[in-house]
């Protein structure tokens, strides 16, 4: 059971991280946030990324095989990646309308598979 709690601790996180790492690209569509400077962006996201590390160190030390969990380190790697790509990709369609052209969906494939040969 603990690996379904990795998956959506993992989730989560990169829910935050996208958020953290791109979503100040579209907040500077908003007045008050393009009068920001680069410290004040930085400071938003670092804000942004501390509950992502809410989310991610659980994951990792829950998911973890060494601390009794369902996945060895690289499984958690490949895993988070494959999320991040994942969670990415919504994000850019909803704040963004980029479209998934079929060189995207090919290599999604190859992730598809590297989870599968990694698991």
């Amino acid at each position: 059971m603990n690996y379904l709690v990795t998956i959506g601790l993992l989730i989560c996180s990169n829910v935050f991280m996208t958020f953290a790492w791109y979503g100040h690209l579209k907040l500077a569509e908003n007045a008050w946030f393009s009068k920001l400077p680069l410290i004040g962006v930085i400071v938003f996201s670092w804000l942004i990324a501390f509950f992502e590390y809410c989310f991610q160190v659980p994951a990792n030390r829950i998911g973890f095989e060494g601390n009794g969990g369902s996945f060895s380190l690289l499984q958690l790697k490949v895993i988070q990646e494959v999320i991040t790509l994942v969670v990415f990709v919504v994000f850019s369609f909803l704040a963004f309308g980029t479209q998934l052209k079929w060189n995207h969906l090919l290599g999604f494939v190859f992730l598809v598979l590297a989870v599968y040969f990694i698991l």
